[in-house]
């Protein structure tokens, strides 16, 4: 059977971004500069993304491009014979599967914000029973299975039409109006009165901020943030690369999914940080920063109803597209290995995901329990162990040994990996010796520095 292929270059790059733009660059991105000192936790994290996050990338999707398959097959393809390499392939389906268990259940609060605000459910409330909204929701979980529901049906029926038909076509729209969505947010944020000092700290390095929080501090979350905002290493981008023609250079197409990556990031922070500076609140405050602290902001603006929907609907997209690029590598995995149609994947992993996100989903109402851990938050501790063994355990430790398989003689070798790297038309990596000891030696430490810190 032909393998399907994107049906055009604009289409890759945008599934691609899409995959990677999600929960950790408009959530996550703007709390953490946040809470690092703002402008200087910028610039390392831009550092970190061209040293780190851009070599990774190109790895993923030479495997990718050049096994022709999704993960395990690919490897096979590759590997040295009698080599195990393809193991990782189903380390890095269950990751994929883990990930959506509970991803699926912050894309439904993404969509359920969003309809309360088209819906004026805001509209009027109190700056004191906005707080409340949030905590009704997770307390009910039927309103939640309502909207995680919609996010993985809706997501299934798109991918079952197939990569050119279904996931292309739609990613391509979400994109696109995802970054115009963000290019009003921003613009109206910017405008606001006192948004400039927002601006002042988000972009201006300061190392007195920074020395606040403690430089090694800021340095080391600049480098997870570069590092897992790509999602790396359970195969959710060597799928692409399987996809993908010959005619470019895999780095100069790594490159412009960073860029558009970093791009809608670096935006979320010019949307959130002048309105919290307008508006008089502290920027730092993580989740509930998106859903108490800037409705908050929207019922208090002019207009705040269209605002804070237009804000939702841009979460909610931005959720989305990474949840079908997901989706489409489970998909693509289950017909590889076990011979299934697209139309029998796409029923029986839509089945199986809808049951395995209702844990995530009722640890925080019907199945809470609190960890006797130092500094546990309250609530939610399923979606905190299952973003734990994803973000903390199997992106690291699956970017290391795609990195090891493709530098290693042991694996598909370095010269085999630049090969394809370089094949086509575009930037080219250099067979310097410098850059092949950078590979082999200076980033499995990085990567390996990241793993050792996210799991003690």
């Amino acid at each position: 059977m032909n393998r399907e292929n994107f049906s055009s270059r604009l289409g890759f790059i945008l599934v691609s971004a899409g995959c990677a733009i999600g929960i950790g660059n408009v959530l996550k991105f703007p709390w953490m500069a946040g809470a690092n000192g703002g402008g200087i936790f910028v610039l390392f994290y831009l550092l970190f993304l061209v040293i780190m996050g851009v070599p990774v990338l190109t790895m993923e999707l030479a495997v990718g491009r050049a096994g022709r398959s999704s993960a395990v097959k690919a490897y096979k393809a590759l590997e040295p014979k009698g080599s195990k390499w393809h193991i990782h392939g189903w380390f890095c389906i269950i990751g994929c599967c883990v990930l959506m268990m509970c991803y699926t259940t912050m894309a439904g609060w993404m969509l359920d914000y969003f309809y309360k605000f088209a819906t004026g459910a805001f509209t009027g409330m109190p700056n004191e029973a906005v707080d409340g909204v949030f905590s009704s929701m997770l307390s009910n979980p039927t309103e939640m299975t309502i909207f995680m529901a919609i996010i993985v049906l809706v997501g299934f029926l798109v991918c079952s039409f197939g990569l050119q038909k279904g996931l292309e076509r739609i990613s391509k729209w979400m994109m696109l109006a995802l970054l115009a969505l963000i290019l009003i947010l921003a613009v109206n944020s910017i405008l606001l009165e006192g948004g400039s000092e927002g601006l002042k700290f988000y972009l201006l390095p300061s190392f007195e901020r920074a020395a606040e929080v403690g430089l090694g501090n800021v340095i080391t979350a600049a480098m997870n943030q570069s590092f897992f905002t790509l999602s790396l290493g359970i195969a959710a981008m060597e799928i692409f690369g399987s996809y993908m023609s010959k005619d470019n250079t895999l780095t100069g197409e790594a490159i412009r999914i960073c860029v558009l990556d970093t791009f809608v990031a670096l935006m979320s922070g010019f949307i959130i940080f002048p309105a919290c500076f307008a508006f008089g609140v502290e920027p730092n405050a993580g989740v509930s920063l998106v859903f108490m602290t800037l409705p908050r902001i929207f019922i208090n603006m002019a207009g705040g109803r269209l605002w804070g929907a237009l804000f939702f609907l841009f979460m909610t997209f931005a959720c989305f597209t990474t949840v079908i690029a997901v989706f489409e590598n489970i998909l693509s995995s289950c017909i590889d290995n076990f011979g299934w149609s697209r139309k029998k994947a796409s029923l029986i992993c839509c089945v199986f995901i809808l049951i395995a996100s209702m844990p995530c989903l009722l640890g925080y109402n019907v199945w809470y329990f609190s960890l006797p851990l130092p500094n546990a938050p309250a609530g939610g501790q399923i979606l905190d162990i299952e973003d734990f063994l994803v973000s903390n355990l199997l992106l690291p430790l699956g970017s290391l040994i795609y990195l090891l398989f493709c530098v290693s003689k042991w694996g598909w070798g370095y010269d085999k990996y630049l090969d394809e790297v370089n094949t086509g038309a575009g930037l080219k990596l250099t067979r310097s010796v410098w850059l092949k000891r950078y590979f082999r030696y200076v980033l499995p430490l990085l990567i390996l520095v990241i793993l050792i810190q996210g799991l003690f």
